[in-house]
């Protein structure tokens, strides 16, 4: 089963090619971190109207390096929500549109879903179940993963997630935007002795969490000093070593409490190389394995979403002619499918 897969759920424009033989053929993205940076944040409209610009020929494009043509395509996968809903409506109307021209069958897709089955297209992939560390733009949450559509929150962000903390914390500093890499990329040159910001939550029982007060305390040391060079990359090393903490002390307690073994990590706060390299180590004294997408598969893609729409779509789902977005969406109302089927494995 060969599935084309869409993206536009925010100001990333994505498509991809999946092959249930014989795995992702293909995906390309379109970034609009230039046209935003200006604004420091996504503006919904302007992200909107380059997707409508980027993404009908970059799907020409996948299709075209992927060798194939919609008469070999079985499906069409795009992502239906959670996001924004101008975006997603781009989206939508071109998969739903082209599915119906091509007369195969199309599906919406929930975009947290295709985070968490992003770690599936590696070879080295985790079997079910195992803890999902979600932390993706607005949505930082844990979640145990029994299969395919059988999903229970352990914990979420009562507030800030960490994804928006990073980006806030990075426009505190004047780092720019996109925020996570930024300030990544500063805290590489910080003391580790000159600031000590708290763990948020750590030292209660419970598997939430909460941002808002460890990017508040960024602010308020970001007040009281003169923010050179030096100052900027010790406060980036205080903020992200206390974000990356508690990020591993809740992972650990919810390895603990349910006995799992696999964790799996994703979203795009999930390529950061200091929350990696602190999994790895915290998950060994456990004897359990960390699971990580290849870091172009952590921020929003194409190719989670042909994946798990090949996997809905041979189980029959499908979507009618109608086009229908929700920038709402649990992850606790979408239906349980076999994992076994639609497998390049």
């Amino acid at each position: 089963m060969k599935i084309l897969g869409i993206e536009t759920s925010c100001d990333d424009t994505g498509a991809a090619i999946y092959d249930s033989s014989h795995g992702l053929l293909v995906h390309r993205l379109h970034t609009q971190i230039e046209i935003h940076q200006q604004y420091g944040g996504v503006v919904p409209e302007l992200a909107a109207r380059d997707h409508i610009r980027k993404l009908l020929p970059l799907v020409n494009t996948v299709l075209r390096e992927a060798d194939t043509n919609p008469k070999t395509i079985d499906g069409v996968a795009y992502t239906a929500g959670p996001g924004l809903v101008s975006a997603l409506l781009v989206g939508a109307a071109l998969g739903r549109s082209l599915a119906w021209s091509w007369g195969i069958p199309a599906l919406g897709v929930h975009h947290m879903e295709g985070h968490l089955m992003a770690p599936m297209l590696e070879t080295r992939s985790p079997s079910f179940p195992f803890i999902a560390l979600l932390v993706s733009g607005g949505h930082t949450m844990l979640v145990d993963v029994e299969g395919l559509g059988r999903y229970r929150i352990l914990g979420e962000s009562r507030d800030d997630a960490v994804g928006e903390a990073f980006d806030k914390v990075a426009k505190l500093l004047e780092l720019g935007y996109p925020g996570g890499p930024a300030v990544a990329a500063a805290a590489e040159q910080g003391d580790p002795q000159r600031f000590r910001f708290p763990r948020p939550m750590i030292d209660r029982p419970g598997l939430d969490f909460s941002f808002s007060g460890l990017k508040t305390f960024a602010r308020n040391t970001v007040l009281a000093h003169a923010l050179d060079r030096r100052t900027v990359a010790d406060i980036a090393w205080a903020f992200q070593d206390a974000a990356v903490d508690t990020l591993v002390v809740k992972c650990r307690r919810a390895l603990q409490q349910t006995r799992r073994e696999r964790l799996v990590v994703a979203g795009g706060v999930g390529a950061n190389r200091l929350l990696r390299q602190r999994l790895n180590d915290m998950v060994e004294p456990l004897a359990a394995e960390v699971f990580y997408p290849r870091p172009e598969l952590c921020t929003d893609n194409a190719a989670m979403i042909a994946y798990v729409g090949c996997k809905r779509l041979w189980a029959g789902e499908r979507e009618p002619l109608e086009i229908t977005v929700r920038a709402r969406w649990s992850l606790a109302d979408l239906q349980a499918v076999d994992a076994g089927i639609c497998s390049s494995s």
